[in-house]
């Protein structure tokens, strides 16, 4: 039964996954219609700064209105302000309805993660979890090549208005599965942001993955963000180019995550493996600023090796987070999704920066010496304990 229910997750965050990955190399270059190119951080910054405002109000709705009437609500936003943002021309109301969208995507990420969590036991969590990312990853991967060929005349707004049909398919399904996703059987008591940051300052394990997750969500930031800009805009790049080489680089998460999980689920591997993938990363991304106008191929394979190392890192850090936390513990797993926004933010603001002062390149040296130096953390972490954060952290479920 367990597996049946996992596989409408799996339904559930393809077609997330579609709707997220279908405009999100596109975005920064659709908003140059309302700001310029150095200004666009600002839009990501607003929807980051919003999603972790209402991040911490998320274990709270849950609890009063469940999870599953969660969902269906935040979708009907999303499929509302991408319908506002494709049909104006006025830049506040594209900032505003931006901003909402960004953040109705990270919270149907968390919704997400807790009805999996749900099915899930600690035996099986790096599976479960390199499944659930493989799947949303094989959507991120056929996305580029179609949105690139879509893309040939810029037409952006296309792109938005099939994405709502991913959010309306996930809508029905959500709905049609009511037996199966709705409950009212968790249980728990919120704890203030603040008293669970402090939990998890005091943790060491808890502590090192929370900031190996940041540093990984800054990445991906820098790198949705302005890596489309400098292959089109500096480069020269068709987005049909683009597209072929962003679906060839994102093929590592469908690749690698799966053997990660099944690894680490029987030799505890995950200290390893997201040390080798962060080494990977680090020195790819420095690539990045050296390698300038080559080849389309150059660039394709030293982006495909940048994302075999943000794929290893990936998947070790969902099956060490998961293999210490439950479905009772929204209040952490909310704090760990809250990292995406929170990375975006930080992202933003080095692009916002740079642009403002130096060329676009600079972005990604200084993207690398964090990589770098996020090393000696990655080194430090300790292997994961199942169960771990229930002995040394307040209990989330009344006793």
């Amino acid at each position: 039964m367990k597996n049946k229910n996992k596989k409408i997750i799996y339904f559930l965050v393809f077609f997330l996954a579609l709707s997220a990955a279908f405009p999100a190399y596109i975005r920064s270059s659709f908003l140059e219609e309302f700001a310029k190119a150095e200004n666009v951080g600002f839009f990501f910054m607003a929807g980051a700064g919003l999603t972790l405002l209402l991040m911490n109000l998320v274990p709270l709705i849950i609890k009063r209105f469940t999870n599953f009437v969660f969902s269906l609500v935040i979708l009907i936003i999303e499929i509302g302000s991408i319908f506002i943002l494709i049909n104006t021309q006025s830049k506040i109301v594209a900032f505003i309805s931006f901003t909402v969208i960004y953040a109705c995507v990270c919270l149907l990420t968390t919704s997400l993660d807790i009805f999996l969590e749900r099915f899930t036991s600690n035996r099986n969590t790096g599976r479960v979890r390199s499944i659930y990312f493989t799947i949303l990853d094989s959507a991120w991967v056929i996305s580029p090549i179609i949105v690139g060929y879509i893309m040939g005349s810029d037409n952006y707004r296309l792109i938005y208005k099939i994405t709502i049909f991913f959010l309306m398919a996930m809508f029905i399904i959500i709905f049609s599965q009511k037996k199966v996703l709705f409950t009212r059987k968790v249980h728990y008591d919120h704890h203030h942001s603040l008293k669970t940051l402090k939990t998890i300052l005091k943790n060491s394990r808890l502590k090192d993955i929370f900031f190996i997750s940041f540093v990984l969500e800054i990445f991906f930031s820098v790198v949705t963000i302005y890596m489309p800009l400098y292959l089109s805009q500096n480069l020269g790049y068709s987005w049909t180019v683009i597209g072929a080489i962003f679906t060839f680089m994102l093929l590592p998460f469908v690749i690698f995550q799966i053997p990660a999980g099944i690894f680490a689920d029987r030799r505890q591997g995950e200290r390893k493996m997201i040390f080798f993938g962060f080494l990977i990363l680090s020195v790819s991304t420095l690539l990045f600023f050296f390698t300038g106008q080559a080849n389309p191929i150059i660039w394709a394979l030293i982006l495909f090796l940048s994302r075999s190392g943000a794929a290893l890192v990936q998947s070790m850090r969902e099956s060490y987070f998961f293999k210490c936390v439950d479905v009772e513990d929204i209040d952490y797993i909310n704090f760990f999704r809250n990292l995406k926004p929170l990375g975006f933010l930080f992202g933003s603001l080095i692009g916002i920066i740079v642009l403002n002062l130096l060329i676009i390149e600079y972005i990604f040296i200084i993207l690398s010496i964090i990589l770098f130096l996020s090393l000696i953390v990655v080194w430090q972490l300790k292997a994961p304990r199942d169960q771990y954060l229930h002995k040394k952290m307040p209990p989330l479920q009344k006793p």
